[in-house]
């Protein structure tokens, strides 16, 4: 099931004013050129971002998402009948022939359950063409980043148009490695509603992820650096034989 911030309707509505800045976006941007994709399949495609940027750029995207509201948030947008919209996870996709898979973002990290993560990267394998890429984050555990994880650090108000002033902040609920759980908190001004987001991540390690992507018959092309946060992720670089 998706997240209240991704599958509550008022919250998926102010995702991305609350998150603006998808300058992670750019590295997947220039390895779908650098790969020559032109048909890839975004995975977690929530409010379709990456989706719209590649459609965009004339590549013709598949989104998927397992959360209803983000999904209509992506189809409200301007260009969005350019890009193939599924709701559901990767053992729900129609049948497909894709040169890239994406996990942007914490998509990878919030398949907590190994059995739907292996399912994940199986369904990603069938729809990958021969010599097809599959490219996704996860945060690097040793840099422990749920520390910073507090409301003193994350608390923000912002003035979200045709919405009023919502204050938002997250705090750190539970860690049980490799397991870590935060909530997220609005509080819309214009009505005085509060409304939460608990999330769990997955905090794999570097050989666990290679090992699995092994297993599913991918080959391992390389392992690179976040460029918008260097030194906390590993970007996974795998291909399909």
């Amino acid at each position: 099931m998706a997240d209240e911030c991704f599958g509550h309707p008022r919250l998926a509505a102010i995702y991305d004013p609350l998150d603006p800045d998808r300058s992670d976006l750019d590295a997947y941007l220039e390895m779908a050129e650098e790969f020559g994709a032109r048909h890839v399949l975004d995975i977690g495609c929530g409010t379709g971002v990456f989706a719209l940027l590649l459609a965009d750029r004339g590549i013709e995207a598949v989104g998927v998402d397992p959360a209803s509201a983000s999904i209509d948030v992506a189809r409200a947008k301007p260009g969005s009948e350019r890009v193939r919209w599924v709701r559901g996870d990767a053992a729900d996709l129609p049948p497909l022939q894709v040169d890239l898979v994406t996990m942007t973002a914490n998509v990878a990290q919030a398949i907590v359950d190994p059995g739907t993560w292996q399912k994940t990267l199986r369904g990603a394998y069938e729809a990958l063409r021969p010599g097809g890429h599959l490219v996704f984050e996860t945060r690097d555990p040793a840099r422990r980043a749920w520390e910073e994880w507090t409301r003193e650090i994350s608390h923000r108000v912002t003035e979200v148009p045709g919405v009023g002033s919502v204050e938002s902040w997250v705090q750190l609920v539970r860690k049980s490695l490799p397991l870590v759980t935060f909530r997220w908190t609005f509080v819309f001004a214009a009505d005085g509603q509060v409304l939460t987001s608990d999330s769990t991540l997955r905090f794999r390690e570097r050989e666990e992820v290679e090992r699995d992507l092994v297993t599913h018959g991918y080959e391992v092309e390389g392992i690179r650096d976040a460029p918008d946060r260097p030194g906390q992720e590993f970007v996974f670089v795998a291909r399909r034989p």
